[in-house]
């Protein structure tokens, strides 16, 4: 059934891709990232053309996910993906949504978790779409280039792609987190200082 659809959507070419990325992000259970690969293993120069078209796609059916989650709620999720996923992507969001999104671009989680949890939470869509440009970006052009450059040979590479963008990415978001709090808490403090001042006066 999964090599089924992924050999459907291949025999379309681009479109396939296109397609499968929008709704990767929308409700589909398989992630594009199968779809890249297969078309790229056909033609590895036009590798990076076709990472531009998943992610262009990917960022399009992202706030329609979003609305999914705001107008039906955390139940479509139930029907159509593994409870072990939502109630993961669930306990990321609540301790911080930035991250989720982040880090949940190159998990094996499917995307569209995050994306409709984020409607089901009411998490800001423009926050969405830009921790998602960012993350998504990532996955896909790291995906294209590696074929890009070494070719058919990349096929071995991709495996592991999601965990090394994993790896290396984690770090640096924790890190931005933490700067960003503490500049945060710099401005609050900043702000009750004045406060005060102006009660004093």
């Amino acid at each position: 059934m999964f090599q089924a659809v992924i050999d459907f959507l291949k025999d379309y070419g681009p479109w396939g891709l296109v397609i499968h990325s929008f709704l990767d992000a929308v409700i589909f259970p398989i992630p594009a990232f199968f779809t890249q690969v297969s078309l790229s293993l056909i033609n590895p120069t036009s590798a990076l053309w076709l990472a531009t078209l998943g992610y262009i796609a990917c960022l399009v059916g992202t706030p329609i996910g979003y609305y999914l989650g705001k107008l039906m709620g955390k139940s479509v999720l139930y029907r159509f993906l593994k409870k072990e996923w939502i109630d993961a992507a669930t306990a990321r969001f609540q301790k911080n949504g930035e991250a989720a999104i982040l880090l949940g671009s190159f998990t094996p989680i499917p995307f569209k978790v995050f994306t409709i949890l984020s409607g089901v939470l009411n998490f800001p869509l423009w926050r969405l779409m830009a921790y998602a440009a960012i993350g998504r970006a990532a996955k896909f052009y790291v995906v294209g280039a590696l074929f890009y450059f070494y070719g058919r040979a990349a096929e071995s590479m991709v495996k592991d792609v999601s965990l090394y963008i994993f790896l290396i990415a984690t770090p640096i978001i924790l890190i931005f987190l933490f700067v960003r709090a503490k500049i945060r808490k710099k401005k609050q403090l900043a702000e009750q200082a004045k406060q005060t001042d102006s009660l004093s006066v």
